[in-house]
């Protein structure tokens, strides 16, 4: 059964607002035959990537940059999964105050250095999230676990 792998830190409501939506999402019952595991950024391992087919990510911006904890799993996983993960389809979502473009920059830098594929656009959120937004990261759930689907 294929697995996605859904790599987080949510310090805040509003992103726990975020996550909460891409769960729904992903494992809405009209994705069939996904297992859909959940992991907090600063104890995900190489081990969980290396056993999923695809990966939803989800980070505040902080400081003009993705959270140290999403930083700090990039750091852990890069070497050990670089080879073994080229071409796995992902997708994302930041939230920040104001401005989200140097957190976004940062996890597509690491992302096309690890070869992965983007299966969605990413959703940047910034401020309180509306229903657009949480609409915006379901959809973003459904589609990436959408795509593991077998037959998909």
């Amino acid at each position: 059964m294929p697995t996605l792998l859904i790599v987080h830190h949510t310090p805040s409501p509003n992103c726990q607002a975020l996550f909460e939506a891409v769960v729904s999402g992903a494992t809405t019952p009209e994705i069939e035959g996904v297992r859909v595991v959940r992991r907090a950024a600063l104890s995900a391992t190489a081990c969980d990537v290396l056993e999923a087919d695809g990966y939803l990510l989800g980070t505040p911006a902080n400081l003009g940059y993705m959270s140290g904890a999403l930083k700090h799993f990039f750091d852990q996983i890069y070497y050990p999964c670089l080879d073994e993960t080229r071409g796995r389809p992902f997708g994302f979502y930041v939230h920040g105050g104001n401005d989200v473009t140097g957190a976004v920059r940062a996890v597509e830098t690491v992302t096309t250095g690890l070869g992965w594929r983007r299966a969605a656009e990413p959703v940047t959120v910034t401020g309180d999230p509306g229903k657009a937004d949480t609409q915006a990261c379901w959809e973003l759930g459904a589609t990436v676990a959408a795509g593991l689907m077998p037959g998909a």
